[in-house]
């Protein structure tokens, strides 16, 4: 069998990367590089027909001329504009973008976490399974009767044209950008780099500082980092958000600090809180989280780590890192193909 050399670059942990290398198919020799410097991997270049770049990384000209075996580019992610296109094009390298389905799938789980929030949707669930008498007679609804709003419910809001501040803005930071723009959303931004004026232009997004996405944003999404963010989400940073405003996470674990996050939401000064991690995991079962979470009047949505979906919501694993790689031994049509 034809061993077909794949480099494979990433700056994703041991896990992440022995995850990859386990999914990859026999007729690949994979050679994975995290950090790799440029001049190694100009070298290791010139030797590998296929290479898989995980959300990010220049690809300039100088190293798509240097891959004189070079038959596939395939970026993981939605990232493509570090990426020389043209100069692949010219030499007659495809490049293509493969959506990366966890980092989708915590986008909709943030969207979930924005709506129950501002729909209340826990206070709702409480309201009607408490089947009080609300003073009204029921009746069989038609198109003249109907008791909208009968339990007299306020504070419903709507993510409708709401200001959205992104913390962390990655690879679900994109997809959660393109979920958005159906909602007509303002959408800022805030990461250790700027992104090009024309990613921002296509993404309809603007960059801001962390504390003008706290001052301005009607919903805070953290999507932060573990390494030099722990703790980050802090009595400050709450402080500084608008009063009424709501708080999601779904970024790394250790990141919020969750005793100064309950007193921003029993002192009233945040609407809602939803997060999905944690600075333990599984939950103790005395965390104060928990208590507060069984307290009816606290609009506040905990899942167990979730975002990213079950375990059998992606059976293949990692299998489709390859699957362009693979269609283009069989001579089958590539899949995501950019410019």
């Amino acid at each position: 069998m034809t061993n077909h050399r794949t480099l494979f670059l990433t700056q994703r942990g041991l896990h992440h990367q022995q995850r990859a290398l386990e999914a990859a198919p026999p007729q690949l020799e994979v050679i994975m590089r995290r950090d790799a410097s440029r001049e190694e991997l100009v070298a290791l270049i010139g030797d590998v027909e296929f290479l898989i770049s995980e959300r990010a990384g220049v690809i300039d000209a100088e190293m798509i001329a240097a891959g004189k075996r070079l038959r596939l580019i395939q970026r993981l992610g939605r990232q493509v504009w570090d990426i020389d296109i043209a100069t692949a094009r010219r030499a007659g390298i495809p490049v293509c973008a493969w959506p990366i389905t966890g980092c989708a799938l915590v986008a909709e789980h943030m969207i979930m976490q924005m709506l129950g929030l501002l729909k209340r949707v826990r206070e709702m669930m409480q309201v009607v399974a408490a089947a009080d008498d609300w003073g009204i007679q029921p009746q069989r609804c038609d198109e003249d009767w109907f008791a909208y709003n009968w339990s007299k419910r306020r504070g419903i809001g709507q993510l409708m044209g709401a200001t959205v501040g992104i913390l962390g803005f990655g690879e679900i930071g994109l997809e959660l950008a393109k979920r958005l723009a159906g909602f007509d959303c303002t959408v800022l931004y805030n990461k250790r780099q700027r992104l090009p004026e024309v990613v921002e232009k296509e993404y309809a997004i603007r960059y801001a500082s962390a504390d003008e996405i706290a001052a301005e944003s009607d919903v805070v999404c953290c999507l932060l980092p573990f390494p030099g963010s722990e703790g980050a989400m802090n009595r400050a940073y709450f402080a500084v958000m608008k009063p009424g405003a709501i708080f999601v996470h779904a970024g790394s674990g250790a990141v919020v600090d969750e005793p100064e996050l309950i007193d921003a939401l029993r002192s009233g000064h945040l609407a809602g809180a939803a997060l999905d991690t944690y600075t333990y995991e599984p939950m103790r079962p005395d965390d104060p989280l928990l208590a507060l979470a069984r307290d009816p009047a606290t609009n506040l949505i905990l899942t167990p780590h979730t975002a990213a979906g079950g375990i059998s919501t992606r059976p293949t694993g990692r299998a489709d890192d390859y699957a362009n790689i693979l269609a283009l031994i069989e001579g089958h049509p590539l899949r995501y193909v950019v410019g």
